[in-house]
C-alpha cells in the first residue's frame, strides 16, 4: 500500500485536490476554445470517460469570453490556461473559471499580478504554478543549469510572489520530457513545501509511447506517495489521456474506475484464442462501473489458483473452460460460451449490488 504525503487541500469549485483526497484525473481540450459548442462536446466526452477537471487554452479575449458559455454548461470544473497576459486571467475569472494555470512572474508588473491575485482570492479560485524544463528563466539556468533544482527554485520563486500577497491557494507542477529530471524535481519540491502537486511528463509523445513514458515517470512519483492530480499528456485524443490515467491509477492501486482485466501471457500450453477472448472481455466490460478484478487465464496452470484474488475469472482448456470466483470454480462451459458465462456471473453480481434490474449490456 502506497502511503501518500498529505498536502494542503485546494478546492476547484466543489472538487478537492490534495489533503489526502482521491487523486484527480484531468486533461486539456484540443478544440478551439473560441468554438464553445465543439469545446463543450469534447468536455462531455471527457467527463463520460472519467475526466474530473478540464483545462482550456485562453490565447485571446475571444477565447476568454467563450469561457462564460463553457463554464456555465460544463459538467466538470474548468481551468483557464493563461500565458503572459493578465487581462485574459481577469476575463477568465469573470467568465467563471474555477482554476487558473499561470505563472505570476510572467504576467507583467506587480500591479498586474496583484490585480489577478485579488480577483482569484475574491472568488476562491486556486492558481496552478506550472514550471517546464524547456522554459526555465535565465536566472534559474545560470544558477543551477537545466537541473531538478532549477525547476524547484523557479517554482518556489513564483510561489513566493503569491505568498507575499497573502495568497496560498496554490497547486504546483514541475514538468520535463526527461523522466529522471521530473522525478528528482518532485522529490526535492516535496521536501520544501506542502502544496498539492500536479503530476505529468510533458511532450511524452504519441498514444503508444507517450502512455508508456508517462506511466513510467508519473508512476515513479506516485510510488513515493507524491501527487494529488495527474494529466497524461499525449499527442492523441484527450479521451486517450483519461483512459491511460485511470489505467495507471488502477495499476498503482490508488484509484479504480470500472474493472481491471488481468490476463496471462500466451505460451505453448495455451489452448484457446486467449488474446481474442481477453480483448472481447475488456471491450464488453468497458461501461461496467464496478471496481472488479477480472482474470482471463489461458490454461489450468495459470487458472483459478494463480488468479484466486480475482473477483471473477475464466480459465481455458481444450474446447472448454472454467468460470471461477475468488478461486472457486462455479461451472465448466464449452469454449464458445466462456465469455458469455463470465459476463452473466458479473451481471448477476452487479444486479445484487445495486438491487435493481440490468444496468448495462455486456
Amino acid at each position: 500500500m502506497i502511503q501518500r504525503k498529505i498536502t494542503r487541500t485546494v478546492n476547484v469549485g466543489s472538487l478537492p485536490i490534495g489533503g489526502g483526497h482521491p487523486i484527480v484525473v484531468q486533461s486539456m481540450t484540443n478544440t478551439d476554445t473560441r468554438d464553445s459548442r465543439a469545446t463543450l462536446q469534447q468536455i462531455q466526452q471527457l467527463a463520460e470517460a472519467g475526466c474530473e477537471l478540464i483545462r482550456c487554452a485562453v490565447p485571446d479575449m475571444e477565447a476568454a469570453e467563450a469561457l462564460s458559455v463553457i463554464c456555465k454548461h460544463s459538467p466538470i470544473p474548468v481551468a483557464a490556461d493563461i500565458h503572459f497576459e493578465h487581462r485574459l486571467a481577469l476575463a477568465s475569472l469573470q467568465a467563471g473559471a474555477a482554476k487558473l494555470r499561470l505563472n505570476p512572474g510572467n504576467i507583467g508588473s506587480e500591479a498586474h499580478v496583484r490585480e489577478v491575485v485579488s480577483a482569484a482570492a475574491d472568488r476562491g479560485v486556486p492558481i496552478r504554478i506550472g514550471v517546464n524544463a524547456g522554459s526555465l528563466p535565465r536566472w534559474a539556468k545560470e544558477s543551477h543549469g537545466r537541473t531538478a533544482r532549477a525547476l524547484v527554485e523557479s517554482a518556489l520563486a513564483h510561489v513566493q510572489i503569491l505568498e507575499s500577497m497573502a495568497f496560498s491557494n496554490i497547486v504546483i507542477s514541475l514538468k520535463s520530457s526527461s523522466i529522471p529530471l521530473t522525478v528528482e524535481a518532485y522529490s526535492l519540491l516535496s521536501k520544501d513545501c506542502d502544496y498539492p502537486l500536479h503530476l505529468g511528463i510533458t511532450e511524452a509523445g504519441t498514444a503508444w509511447f507517450g502512455t508508456i513514458k508517462s506511466a513510467a515517470g508519473i508512476g515513479a512519483i506516485l510510488a513515493q506517495g507524491l501527487g494529488d492530480t495527474i494529466r497524461i499528456s499525449l499527442t492523441a485524443s484527450p479521451v486517450e489521456e483519461i483512459k491511460a490515467a485511470w489505467a495507471l491509477l488502477s495499476a498503482m492501486e490508488l484509484r479504480q474506475r470500472g474493472p481491471i482485466i488481468i490476463s496471462c501471457p500466451t505460451c505453448g500450453r495455451t489452448e484457446i484464442p486467449l488474446q481474442q477472448i481477453a480483448e472481447e472481455v475488456e471491450e464488453r466490460l468497458a461501461h461496467c462501473s464496478l471496481p472488479l478484478t477480472i482474470a482471463v487465464m489461458g490454461c489450468a496452470v495459470n487458472g483459478p489458483g494463480e488468479a484466486s484474488d480475482a473477483d471473477f475469472g475464466i480459465a481455458g482448456g481444450r474446447g472448454e473452460g472454467l468460470v471461477f470466483r475468488h478461486g472457486t470454480i462455479i461451472r465448466k462451459v464449452p469454449e464458445s460460451q466462456l465469455v458469455d458465462a463470465l459476463l452473466d456471473e458479473i451481471r448477476h453480481y452487479q444486479e445484487s449490488v445495486f438491487d435493481q434490474g440490468p444496468t448495462g449490456k455486456y
